[in-house]
């Protein structure tokens, strides 16, 4: 049945959406680098990587350059049309095509570049890869102003991710593990379009009854520095 959805969903999304794609896909291919999409390698089910696509946001051979997988605040590797469709999250929809060809499913846990999922403890590395990895999930939401932490650590961007919010997010994923259900999907779902719409709503507190505590630094005064690349 979820594979259903999926598919469902995907054409839906890419049918609804084709002549805004045509349009910006004009526009991509006439700045920046000329390139449409991107694809990055993400761990899927099973450990397997596979290539997530995105709308071309940044430089091409952004995750050689720079901070690599961590994509700051002004950072120079984002293209100028690319800024606004991170903003609006505009750049995540090619991924609708990862959904229909398998690669993912609606709810999971979000799939990470190997630097990143090597961040996770052992065992939860074990766990995500029993699932197909989704387009977006619990840990997104509770993680959506991921960059405040990072600007609020004494420690480097990559140290912070490792020590401060793998082990919490890894937590998250094995909370959706044991809870995952058609009713759980559905309030993240509803969820994710929440905090989409009110960027600083709690509302998952109390549709997502259990979650593991955030014991992560996060100062909601603190300018945003930067993210990692989901």
């Amino acid at each position: 049945m979820n594979r259903v959805l999926d598919v469902a969903f995907a054409l839906f999304i890419i049918v609804a959406f084709l002549p805004f794609w045509i349009i910006l896909a004009i526009i991509l291919r006439c700045t920046g680098e000329g390139k449409v999409f991107y694809r990055q390698s993400r761990i899927g089910l099973g450990g397997k990587e596979f290539k997530l696509i995105k709308f071309a946001t940044m430089l091409e051979d952004s995750p050689n350059l720079g901070t690599g997988d961590i994509t700051l605040k002004n950072d120079p590797r984002v293209l100028p049309v690319g800024r606004f469709l991170r903003i609006a999250k505009i750049n995540e929809f090619p991924q609708v095509i990862n959904l229909l060809k398998g690669d993912m499913t609606l709810v999971g846990p979000r799939p990470l570049t190997q630097k990143t999922f090597s961040f996770y403890p052992e065992h939860v590395q074990q766990e995500i890869a029993k699932l197909r990895p989704g387009l977006t999930g619990v840990g997104s939401i509770v993680f959506r102003h991921e960059e405040r932490i990072i600007a609020n650590s004494a420690r480097n961007y990559l140290e912070c991710y490792k020590h401060e919010i793998a082990p919490h997010k890894g937590e998250l994923e094995l909370w959706y593990m044991r809870n995952r259900s058609f009713w759980t999907d559905l309030k993240i779902v509803a969820l994710t379009v929440w905090v989409v719409l009110f960027p600083d709503s709690t509302a998952y507190r109390k549709l997502l009854k259990g979650l593991p505590e955030n014991n992560a630094p996060l100062c909601d005064t603190v300018v945003s520095a930067g993210s990692v690349q989901e």
